[in-house]
């Protein structure tokens, strides 16, 4: 683990020579060098591999190189020369193992052979993949059905994905978390009260007729660098872009394109924020009433002069309800009590208004900035009432755009991966399926951490992803992980999930997406959905890793075979065989949306799903699009005692999730170290602090539970004073498991209340 902290302002732009020489770095560092031409002819183009980094959409008209370095980085990962064998294990106890860093796990190389943890010698030992699908069916045959829990990550594909929520369902639960519970579940519960719709309204092509975007809480250039091509093209046409986040991240600030050879040439780029308003963590409440006041201001004085109004009064009247209650709200709020909790000027918002009220078409970007506090839905519900205030959802060039992070989290909710009976037609897979579907709502992230907690949960499975890692309440987790009588993990890189042990423990490898998939019917193709609700097709042109690998499907129905009778309705085999037929199951069970599934493939830039607030259509129980008014102006769980700060948990540049690809945050200018704390000038010198002293945070809550990590190095960093930012997940123990976004249960990790402990 490097452990040599150094610190260097970034300067330059993102993209440019820094990607570039990132690349390099990370090709060589993977042996993978002879990867680079399959990233430039077949990464997220036609007939080729979806990327499987981000969600971020795939143009109908494709860059030379449509990948980012994170995507890249992705790429050379899965595709690495490096190998995880049974020698490997044989080598290395888990004791010891459990004592590496995540990167160095992963950077061991790709999973070769299905894996079984044996107590006595503390390792895993290879195990046959039938022994342990029969081994597996065998524990699952003696459970109560609610007792286990099938997770997701988001990174299967939506045939992987309808088959293994089937394969719950078939068992007897709707225990199917994932990680857009961890994330974007916020999302999927706010936005559907107010515009009828739990996914983003724009399209990619809206891009190309927007004039102005407002981004909330979402670090481009480290989340969704490809969606910088979009905004400086924006830019470039005039578009104003108005970015509020509580650090100053270089994505935001200055692009340089590494397809643009004049670009590169200088080193210089395209600046892309407009206007850059550095809120209070969990102050956007506040920020978007103080937008939302001043735009009735220049309203008032429009209307005293006879002037157009830049409040959309027509669409409001007929395309919303509540409004009378907003503006009652809005006019109520006092500007001392808003630039308190924004954190910013009355003027700094007047300004963002003014800039808004030019506009004739607006997107809303926003990211886990928003979701992930006590009150997410309210940041999320506030910033679409900003958009109805002006009638920007439904129409070209505007509408709301969560960024999604896995590349394909949004997708597998489509197709049945939920724990809400509500949102999956239970009725129509009994009849197609011949079964009777269990019609209790299944367990969601933070309740299945509950139930491993409280002893409910005796097995967990899990279709990849780093649970262990990734979920809040580390500590606590860990040792309540080991009570667990099953754990199976389906996986590519070993992590620290596979080394926390349950009574038995398996590690089931899988191939990569841009591998080959050959199964009995030739070569196959899976299919992804994007940020944009776009379904694309994916084909792998790499050779697996390992012969002893299996598809992801293949695994799903291995598992399923093993543990439940047969039922003539659902061909485990024929699936495997032709994912085709996966297909045709999908379109049958979800035809606005999958009809002539298989046809549709190679639609180019996808195929969109019917999404009616696109078209105006509001599927809300009042038949319109709804003004919800916000609980209070910060969504944070600040008890305002003086001495706590607010702790926003963040990822580096050279990172995806739970995956650390090295430890230079280029982009940030931090290197050779993760535990950092960042913190305000001020904040430093009133607590007597220099840069480079080593602190501790400790959660400040009272639930009698002691969450400490140590050994951060203090940084002084441009960040809000009363806030501070460290790395995920490193800080998770923080992360306190019943502090979470109500009504979604999305853990708050942007707005942990902590205490910084010096000496």
């Amino acid at each position: 683990m490097a452990d040599e902290l150094t610190y260097h302002p970034y300067k330059s732009p993102t993209g440019g020579w820094g990607s570039v020489k990132s690349l390099i770095s990370n090709s060589l560092g993977q042996h993978a060098v002879g990867t680079a031409p399959d990233l430039l002819r077949h990464h997220n183009k036609l007939g080729g591999y979806a990327c499987t980094s981000c969600a971020w959409a795939k143009p109908a008209k494709p860059h030379t190189a449509e990948f980012c370095e994170n995507g890249a980085k992705a790429t050379f990962w899965d595709l690495t020369s490096k190998r995880t064998t049974p020698e490997f294990f044989a080598k290395h106890t888990v004791a010891e193992l459990l004592g590496w860093a995540d990167h160095d796990l992963e950077n061991e190389g790709r999973l070769t052979h299905p894996m079984r943890y044996d107590r006595a010698s503390d390792t895993y030992r290879p195990v046959e993949w039938e022994e342990a699908f029969a081994e597996i069916g065998t524990h699952l045959k003696g459970y109560d059905p609610e007792s286990v829990v099938f997770y997701a990550s988001g990174r299967a594909s939506l045939e992987t994905s309808y088959m293994y929520a089937l394969l719950a369902r078939l068992y007897g639960n709707n225990n199917l978390p994932d990680s857009s519970n961890m994330c974007h579940e916020t999302t999927s519960v706010a936005l559907p009260q107010s515009i009828g719709t739990p996914v983003g309204t724009v399209l990619l092509e809206d891009f190309e007729h927007t004039d102005c975007i407002l981004s909330f809480g979402q670090n481009v250039g480290t989340n969704s660098p490809r969606l910088l091509h979009p905004l400086q093209e924006a830019r470039k046409r005039g578009a104003e872009i108005l970015v509020f986040n509580p650090l100053r991240e270089r994505g935001w600030e200055e692009f340089a394109n590494p397809q643009k050879p004049g670009e590169m040439l200088l080193n210089s780029g395209t600046q892309i924020a407009t206007q850059y308003h550095q809120v209070r963590t969990g102050g956007d409440i506040a920020a978007m009433v103080g937008v939302a006041k001043a735009l009735f201001a220049l309203d008032d004085d429009l209307r005293h002069n006879g002037a157009s109004r830049v409040v959309d009064i027509d669409f409001i009247t007929e395309h919303t309800h509540g409004f009378e209650a907003f503006e009652a709200y809005i006019r109520h709020q006092s500007w001392d009590d808003l630039e308190r909790e924004a954190g910013l000027d009355r003027t700094a918002m007047e300004e963002a208004a003014t800039a808004y009220a030019r506009s004739k078409a607006t997107i809303a970007i926003y990211g886990m900035g928003l979701t992930q506090h006590r009150l997410g839905v309210d940041n999320v519900q506030m910033l679409v009432n900003l958009m109805l205030m002006r009638g920007n959802i439904g129409k070209p060039g505007a509408g709301m755009c969560p960024i999604r992070g896995h590349s394909n989290v949004q997708g597998q909710r489509t197709v049945g991966i939920s724990e809400k009976t509500e949102l999956v037609p239970l009725e129509k897979l009994a009849k197609q399926f011949g079964f009777s579907p269990p019609m209790k709502d299944g367990m969601n992230t933070v309740e299945a951490c509950e139930g491993i907690l409280d002893g409910r949960v005796k097995a967990f499975i899990s279709l990849g992803g780093n649970f262990v890692r990734a979920i809040p309440d580390t500590n606590r987790m860990e040792a309540a992980w080991r009570g667990l009588d099953l754990s199976v993990q389906v996986a590519t890189k070993l992590n620290r999930s596979h080394l926390v042990t349950a009574g038995s423990s398996y590690i089931l490898p899988c191939l990569v997406r841009t591998e080959i998939d050959e199964q009995a019917r030739g070569k196959q193709v899976v299919t992804v959905e994007d940020s944009t609700a776009c379904i694309h097709a994916s084909r792998g042109v790499a050779t697996p890793a390992s012969k002893q690998l299996l598809s992801e499907p293949a695994i799903v129905a291995g598992i399923a075979k093993a543990t439940l009778a047969p039922n003539p309705d659902v061909t485990w085999d024929e699936w495997v065989g032709d994912y085709g037929l996966i297909r045709d199951a999908i379109a049958t069970t979800y035809p606005d949306a999958f009809h002539d599934f298989n046809d549709r493939l190679d639609t180019p830039g996808g195929f969109p799903r019917p999404i009616g607030a696109r078209q105006r259509k509001w599927e809300t129980k009042t038949g319109k699009a709804n003004f919800v008014l916000p609980k209070a102006l910060q969504a944070t769980f600040d008890n305002g005692e003086q001495d706590v700060m607010r702790l926003m948990t963040i990822r580096s540049n050279d990172q995806f999730n739970t995956t650390i690809y090295g430890y230079h945050d280029r982009l940030r200018g931090i290197d050779g170290s993760r535990m950092v704390v960042m913190m305000n000038e001020h904040d430093m010198e009133r607590l007597g602090l220099n840069n480079g002293d080593v602190v501790g945070l400790e959660t400040a809550s009272d639930d009698g539970v002691t969450r400490r990590v140590v050994g951060l190095r203090v940084l002084e960093f441009d960040v809000p004073r009363g806030c501070v930012a460290a790395y995920y997940p490193e800080t998770n123990p923080l992360v306190p498991l019943y502090q979470y976004a109500e009504e979604s249960k999305t853990p708050a990790a942007k707005s942990v209340p902590v205490r910084v402990l010096t000496g």
